[in-house]
């Protein structure tokens, strides 16, 4: 039996799997980078050990660490999680060879699937069919293609080529990511159908020649080849081509003598939406991040099913049925209206109502979080803060449960895509199941329009801006029964000016008077106001917004959502002001590499500077011709965001 579990990762998923090892009671122990000395995960733990450093490769990715940290903290078994060693044979090997139980499959079968490369003959060999194409001798009639890393997933290392003379540099753009993310920079090449349903199989394996396979999954909402959205079963699919795809799933679990968790995924082309011809992907030899909505649908709880079979137990002859509905959505960290860019900052509010992980499989709504109030989001890691989870008896409940839950965020401190989840949930398209690869992308434009009308914003922000008089009056040392504004003849009113941290408008101005009660909204008024509470009337309708007031801040909460304001000061600092042709970092970020020198001659669209921040790369070019004037940055500097790359000096018309 195992005694104590420690889980080889970070975040979401190890506080995920700590809750499950609570419940079997079972210690845990955590590993923490030097980054993630306060995270949630790494205080949830009962003891948890340091990895010096920040990268990925100087911590998470480092076995020889995390196998020395398990044995000094008595652990007796590691769980990998997902992302980072999860899917590295040699790691599994040096677990078993340290004396330790390792919860997952055998190293043999993590050599033959983790290699998508190795994956798709093994298939193949099936009678599955596969994509494939050979980079070597690719023509131009093959493109599309898809550069993929052999082995990884989450979107690392993946690169869409649309034209042959674009494939060698994101060939090597892809190995150098996936190098970063995973550890391995093979990367292989396969035809890219933007259009197909992709949809993957939970399979479950024991010691003892049980195989159940516990549904499927649909994952066709994603970004740059990421998954967004998930839900299972996979909606609008027929009967055929669910047989083949568990068929498939069952086949690729003989062919390697498969034991423990794992997820095997499939394209489906429009065109064969009915007749059940399926295109095999790759098979993950772990927890899948999308792994909560089977739980929902079937009861079950993954982790725990992982550790009995890592045990020995034999799991019970037919799997669960499913019942119901369950959608997942991810939370990141990011602003999609501006080509995805990371964001980062410190959460001052997390909080979902209604919420509860009584259970992995708890009926309703469920949060999987790896940040809390007070948690810093740094450039180091992945850029997903939360999975928000709804359970229904049917598609249609679950989706208003989940709408409901997104738009009743509490969430304040760092941009994410919350709008983005808003609009996908609201969408005629995903309600009616019409789903494919490329969805997001085509509906990016409306999907990403704020779900606050000017309006809404503007009432936000007279709270705020009363919330701010009032906090002011309260603080104030002398004079605190006089009214923030009051004047004693009369003059103009007070304005005051917030910046929208979203970015989804530049700035919006309120107006208000002595006594808090005079503004420049028509049939609002103004019921009650206090530094955290403000209360108005809009047409006979009674609104409450709840405002937090701090320094260079303001966060209000409505009825329609959440919002982040910047009070804008009335005088700027000459400092402050940046050189005309400034090319300014758009986050924390680590510099890659330096394309340029002092005194180049540039064209729009060179590349300047290449950065990384939460395992992405990111190009800054130049945005019109000119001459780099000024180049501040050298590969392997750390750089806030606004640090000035490079100046670029226009040529004269």
């Amino acid at each position: 039996m195992i005694s104590s579990v420690l889980v080889a990762n970070r975040g979401e998923i190890a506080r995920r799997v700590f809750r499950t090892c609570r419940d079997l009671g079972i210690s845990t122990v955590a590993v923490f980078s030097d980054a993630d000395a306060g995270a949630p995960f790494a205080l949830e733990a009962d003891v948890a050990v340091r990895l010096p450093g920040n990268a990925p490769s100087d911590t998470y990715l480092r076995g020889d660490l995390v196998i020395a940290a398990a044995l000094r903290a008595g652990a007796d078994a590691i769980h990998p999680g997902y992302g980072f060693l999860s899917e590295n044979a040699q790691f599994a090997r040096d677990v078993t060879a340290a004396g330790l139980t390792w919860i997952g499959p055998a190293p043999e079968t993590i050599d033959a699937m983790g290699s998508k490369i190795r994956a798709k003959e093994l298939m193949s060999a099936c009678g599955v069919p596969i994509l494939s194409v050979d980079a070597a001798t690719a023509t131009p009639d093959d493109f599309p293609l898809l550069v993929k890393a052999s082995a990884g997933g989450g979107g690392r290392g993946m690169r869409v080529v649309a034209d042959a003379a674009d494939l060698e540099g994101e060939l090597v753009a892809a190995g150098a990511e996936a190098l970063s993310a995973f550890g391995d920079d093979t990367v292989f090449v396969e035809p890219y159908l933007p259009t197909a349903r992709h949809i993957e199989v939970q399979v479950l394996a024991d010691t003892h020649g049980t195989c159940w396979v516990v549904g499927d999954r649909d994952c066709s909402i994603q970004r740059r080849h990421q998954k967004v959205v998930e839900e299972a079963p996979a909606p609008a699919v027929s009967d055929p081509v669910r047989t083949v795809l568990h068929d498939a799933a069952r086949a690729a679990v003989k062919a390697v003598d498969y034991v423990g968790a794992g997820t095997v995924e499939f394209l489906v082309a429009e065109a064969h939406l009915d007749t059940g011809k399926v295109y095999f992907l790759e098979m993950n030899t772990r927890l899948q991040v999308e792994h909560p909505v089977t739980e929902c649908v079937t009861g079950t709880d993954l982790v725990a099913l992982q550790i009995a079979v890592a045990e020995g137990r034999a799991l019970d002859g037919e799997p669960p049925v499913p019942s119901g509905h369950a959608i997942e959505v991810r939370l990141y960290a990011e602003d999609p209206a501006d080509d995805w860019q990371p964001q980062t900052g410190t959460v001052r509010a997390f909080g979902v109502e209604g919420s509860r992980f009584v259970s992995p499989a708890a009926y309703g709504l469920r949060v999987d979080s790896g940040v809390e109030t007070g948690s810093t989001v740094g450039i180091h890691y992945d850029a997903m803060l939360a999975k928000l989870i709804a359970h229904g008896p049917d598609r249609a409940t679950a989706i208003r449960r989940l709408s409901t839950a997104v738009r009743g965020l509490r969430l304040h401190g760092v941009t994410t895509n919350t709008d983005l989840l808003l609009g996908i949930l609201a969408d005629e398209e995903f309600a009616a199941a019409r789903l494919h690869t490329a969805l997001l992308d085509e509906r990016l434009a409306d999907w990403t329009t704020p779900r606050l009308d000017d309006r809404a914003i503007r009432k936000s922000a007279l709270a705020a801006a009363l919330g701010e008089a009032t906090a002011a009056t309260a603080s104030a040392t002398v004079l605190s029964r006089i009214p923030t504004a009051y004047r004693n003849v009369p003059s103009q009113p007070r304005t005051r000016t917030y910046a929208l941290s979203t970015g989804s408008l530049d700035e919006v101005v309120v107006t208000y008077s002595a006594g808090l009660v005079q503004h420049d909204l028509d049939d609002v008024t103004v019921v009650e106001a206090t530094p955290s509470r403000v209360v108005l009337d809009d047409a006979g309708v009674t609104e409450t917004y709840v405002v937090a007031v701090g320094d260079g801040w303001v966060d209000v909460d409505g009825p329609r959502g959440s919002l982040d304001l910047v009070p804008v000061p009335e005088f700027v600092d000459p400092a402050d002001v940046v050189a005309e042709g400034s090319l300014l970092a758009p986050m924390p970020a680590a510099v890659i590499s330096v394309a340029v020198h002092d005194g180049q001659q540039v064209s729009r669209g060179d590349v300047i500077v290449v950065l990384e921040a939460m395992k992405m790369q990111h190009t800054i070019t130049a945005p019109t011709d000119g001459v780099v004037t000024q180049l501040s940055v050298t590969a392997g500097a750390q750089v806030e965001s606004g640090t000035v790359l490079a100046i670029i000096e226009g040529e004269p018309p």
